[in-house]
């Protein structure tokens, strides 16, 4: 089963598994547009949030999760659950969930969740999108990870969305088309041939209940050139570049039978590194070269990515203050820098949360 909550992440769910998917959200609005085989509307405590949303409001979604939080965790379990960071619906009632998944002593296996996230793009959306986004991933994601209870965790960008210039239904077709590829390597060794290792849906399940990032991607592969490239070369770029892995996994599927010794040029690959991936080679020859769909995980908190956000919402915040203050403020020529005063609030050790934080200390300079 799949669930998606917020507008977004019910749209993937539902192309992910159109047959048994969930879609959760607080604007009833929103919810009668989705085609999902489950609809669950979680109560928002304003007439206005029933009908519109959150408002890109994370508070509202952690209010209305209390309507539904047992029976979302039990939705979960096993399951792969998608939504997006940036918004109110998605970002709250999601950073609940993993509060409490968060909490408790210990998550068997065949209950772990895989969490499937969409990260805003700096430069293309807007700024509250950034800063929901840095909360999320330093409240809710990385203590669900700390605590070892997450299954795999999949960080989606729309970066190559707002580059490309692609349409919101294509780019989540492409998303959960990539997501599909990797979610096949189970069946395709049951309907394949299999030439060498085994990769069953227990072991499967298993490599995706780590609480792990998980980058993975689909490339031909050319045994004559060195891996490092290919891997380089075929990164997936529907998601955050990977760190180094401390686990894999990979399908090799090759149209002939006297390809299968292929395998062992990438197994010498991550041996390199200490990682032993779990593998499996089977015959396809509907092909006409070798095909590669490998997963990696890796443990490293997104720092550089916090980092990003935090720069380019800093960026954007004093962009906005600054407009704001020359817009409504007449100062004299020549006496004060808007810039320079925005700076010396923060050295301080003070948040600047709007304009008045700010005009306050402007007032103190007269």
């Amino acid at each position: 089963m799949s669930v998606g909550i917020g507008g977004a992440g019910s749209k993937l769910a539902v192309l992910f598994d159109p047959e048994n998917s969930t879609a959760v959200n607080i604007s009833e609005a929103e919810l009668s547009t989705v085609e999902a085989k489950n609809k669950i509307l979680a109560v928002a405590h304003s007439a206005r949030g029933q009908f519109k949303g959150s408002g890109k409001n994370p508070l509202v979604g952690k209010t209305a999760s209390i309507s539904i939080e047992e029976e979302l965790i039990n939705l979960t379990k096993g399951n792969i659950l998608f939504t997006s960071t940036g918004g109110g619906t998605g970002n709250g009632i999601t950073s609940v969930l993993l509060d409490k998944i968060t909490s408790l002593e210990q998550v068997l296996l065949n209950d772990s969740t895989v969490f499937v996230f969409l990260l805003p793009y700096l430069n293309k959306e807007p700024v509250e999108y950034v800063e929901n986004s840095i909360d999320f991933i330093l409240e809710s994601i990385s203590p669900a990870i700390d605590s070892g209870n997450t299954g795999n965790i999949i960080l989606f960008s729309n970066k190559l969305k707002f580059e490309h210039k692609i349409a919101e239904a294509e780019y989540n077709r492409m998303l959960i088309n990539s997501l599909k590829e990797f979610y096949s390597i189970p069946e395709k060794n049951k309907s394949l041939e299999l030439l060498d290792g085994h990769i069953d849906d227990e072991d499967f399940k298993i490599f995706t209940s780590k609480p792990y990032f998980n980058h993975f991607m689909v490339f031909n592969y050319t045994p004559d050139r060195p891996f490092r490239e290919l891997l380089n070369e075929n990164e997936n770029p529907l998601l955050l570049p990977p760190e180094k892995p401390i686990e894999a996994m990979f399908l090799l599927e090759v149209p002939h039978r006297s390809q299968c010794e292929y395998f062992y040029n990438i197994l010498d690959y991550y041996s390199d590194d200490n990682v032993i991936p779990i593998y499996s080679v089977v015959l396809n020859e509907s092909l006409s070269e070798p095909k590669v769909t490998l997963s990696t995980l890796y443990s490293r908190k997104p720092k550089e990515l916090i980092e990003d956000f935090k720069a380019m919402a800093d960026k954007m915040t004093r962009k906005r203050l600054k407009k704001s203050i020359d817009q409504y403020v007449k100062l004299e020529r020549g006496k004060l820098n808007i810039d320079e005063e925005v700076q010396k609030i923060e050295n301080e050790g003070e948040t600047v949360h709007g304009v008045l934080d700010v005009l306050k200390r402007l007032r103190k300079l007269r």
